[in-house]
């Protein structure tokens, strides 16, 4: 079993550089490349995500401009379960990258969050 689980997103250079963060400390990660359909993080996930998050839980949700597409507002992920149900119905709106370890989740945003929480 990996140290750290990292729900990364290949194509954002924060999430990116979570990755490169654990290889260069050695740190065996398991990467979930949650975009892609087949790695989306499942309910149960979610739920765990939410009750392991260090980082306010609305935090988990990104306000990007397809969340404004999808009509969503912050009153649509004000709480733990309307978080988890966003997210299970709309992957792609998990902010990214999102790292647990020794059952804590952090958003590794901003970067230097990273290091010391895979140090940690």
């Amino acid at each position: 079993m990996a140290d750290v689980v990292i729900f990364h997103n290949p194509n954002c250079s924060t999430s990116r550089h979570a990755v490169e963060q654990a290889e260069q400390a050695g740190v065996d990660a398991e990467i979930v490349k949650y975009m892609l359909v087949a790695q989306r993080p499942d309910r149960a996930t979610l739920q765990a995500l939410v009750s392991q998050l260090e980082d306010p839980v609305t935090d988990l949700v990104r306000r990007d401009a397809n969340f404004r597409k999808l009509g969503l507002t912050d009153d649509d992920v004000a709480t733990a379960a309307q978080v988890v149900d966003v997210l299970a119905e709309h992957g792609e709106l998990l902010q990214r990258p999102v790292l647990v370890k020794d059952g804590v989740a952090i958003i590794g945003r901003p970067k230097d969050r990273v290091a010391p929480f895979l140090a940690g």
